[in-house]
Parts: structure tokens; C-alpha cells; sequence
């Protein structure tokens, strides 16, 4: 599909009434599940893919070409559109992001974010002038062939400013993002009021304010047009593991060898191949 109608497909998820839920996969078969499931469009997560590679969710610990070679598997085998997680567009300088965007185009990715974040302990938000930038040549690069997210991480790193938040996703619209982002804000008024002063740009939310997991039916009330987990399915799936692995070592194999049979592993994995 070429990159305009891959484009148009995607927006028209989240322009519509209710907009998506769009989970992470972190593998094949997780993909191949969640498309079985009828979600209608993916993700990859950063995070995730660094746990399965066994690194730790750090700036650029999975790179750029493995970060597309895995986007690229997750949307061969589900033909849905897939949002890459790309950190900060894999670079410090704008031009960095847009071939990072231009790469991802060219791998049929969907959407592509872009962060604010610097790796810099000591300042790990980038200055709001250079941040807008990064966005602006990203939205330059995409051409309307990708659906670009601007995303601000103020909360997730201890930069509970709402007003700062507000105007960088502000900014990052007026920039030509297609979607904004910032993860766990406070609670559900301050993310009422990130979509109101976006609006009608997409605001996408992580599970849900910082305060209280909301439903889905909850998050669409209050504006929001598209739902990400992040990393969560993927800890959820090691959650039962490690369960699992304590009834062994407890010698209970008939707790540590229920779910999934693999009669049904193979028919999830055989869509895959048609």
C-alpha cells in the first residue's frame, strides 16, 4: 500500500467517533494475537522489545535498524497498520528524525513518535525550541505518508508542569503532528485539559491518567482518541510466567503448564503465513 493511503487509513482511525485502541506486540505471536483479537491497528514498544533482547529500556539500547527490522515482521505477518515507538527519532540533530521517519516510511510503517527526551540525566527534556524543531522536520519528512506523533515525557520524568506540557503538545500540533502524546498525566481533569487545548488534534493516552486506570468507555468520554499500553501486555504475559515459574519450583506442573495449548500456538501463527 503506498504511503498516502497507509496514511489515511491510520488518521482515519483516530479522526472517527471513539478513535482506537492501538495495544503494543512485542513478538510474532503476540502481533499475530492481538490482530485475531480484531484490533485494528499495533504498536511496537521500546521498552518491550529492549526486555526481549534482554537490555534494559534505556535511550538507543535497541537501534534504529533493529527497531525497524521488527516493525517491519509485526506488520508482515498482521498486514495492520503499526506505530513505531522511536524514542526521539534515533538522533540529536532534526535531521537525524527525519531519516528515521524517511526510513520508516520506507519499512510500511504507519506512525512514527517522536520525543522530547534528551538522555541527559541532568536535563532529560530537550529545551521547548528545539523539541518544536525535531517535530516540525519529522512532520517535513513524513509528507503525509506517515502519521506523526509529537510527544512530551514532562510526567514520566519528574516534570509534573502541566502549563509547560500543554504548550509543548500545543506546539507540536501547530508543528503539523498528526497525534500528541504525554504519558500519565496527573489525573483525568489534566488530561481533559491537554485534549481541550489540542483539540481537534488526537491526543493519545497510556492506559490512563497517573490517578486511576479508567475504562476505555472513560478515556473516550473525556476526549481522547487513541489508547496505547506501552510495555504493559508484555509485563502482564511475564507476570503469569513468573507465576508459573514459582508453581515449579514449588513442584505443582499442572499450575506451571496451563494457557495456551500449542495446537493453538500453530493455528494463531498459520494466519501468519497466508
Amino acid at each position: 500500500m503506498p504511503g498516502s493511503e497507509l496514511y489515511e487509513k491510520f488518521m482515519a482511525l483516530h479522526t472517527r467517533d471513539g478513535g482506537l485502541v492501538m495495544p503494543n506486540a512485542w513478538d510474532g505471536l503476540s502481533a499475530l494475537m492481538l490482530a485475531d483479537a480484531g484490533f485494528e491497528a499495533i504498536a511496537t514498544s521500546s521498552a518491550a522489545i529492549a526486555a526481549t533482547l534482554g537490555r534494559l529500556d534505556r535511550r538507543h539500547e535497541v537501534t534504529r535498524e533493529e527497531h525497524l527490522e521488527h516493525a517491519r515482521l509485526l506488520g508482515r505477518l498482521t498486514g495492520l497498520p503499526v506505530n513505531g515507538d522511536f524514542e526521539d527519532g534515533y538522533g540529536d540533530m532534526p535531521e537525524d528524525v527525519a531519516a528515521t521517519v524517511e526510513a520508516a516510511v520506507e519499512s510500511g510503517l504507519a506512525g512514527i513518535g517522536v520525543e522530547d527526551t534528551s538522555g541527559d540525566p541532568d536535563q532529560p527534556i530537550r529545551d521547548f525550541d528545539e523539541a518544536v524543531h525535531r517535530v516540525r522536520s519529522a512532520v517535513d519528512a513524513a509528507k503525509g505518508r506517515i502519521v506523526v506523533t509529537g510527544r512530551t515525557d514532562n510526567f514520566i520524568q519528574g516534570r509534573p508542569d502541566l502549563d509547560d506540557t500543554i504548550r509543548r503538545l500545543t506546539a507540536f500540533a501547530e508543528a503539523g503532528a498528526d497525534v500528541v502524546y504525554a504519558p500519565f498525566p496527573p489525573d483525568r481533569e489534566a488530561l481533559v485539559a491537554i485534549v481541550t487545548a489540542v483539540a481537534p488534534t488526537p491526543v493519545n493516552v497510556l492506559v490512563s491518567p497517573s490517578d486511576k486506570v479508567l475504562t476505555v468507555a472513560e478515556l473516550q468520554h473525556a476526549g481522547v482518541k487513541r489508547i496505547s499500553l506501552g510495555p504493559l501486555l508484555y509485563t502482564h504475559a511475564m507476570g503469569a510466567l513468573e507465576q508459573a515459574t514459582k508453581a515449579l519450583r514449588a513442584g505443582d506442573l499442572a499450575s506451571a503448564t496451563t494457557g495456551m495449548s500449542f495446537a493453538r500456538v500453530n493455528e494463531v501463527l498459520a494466519r501468519g503465513m497466508n
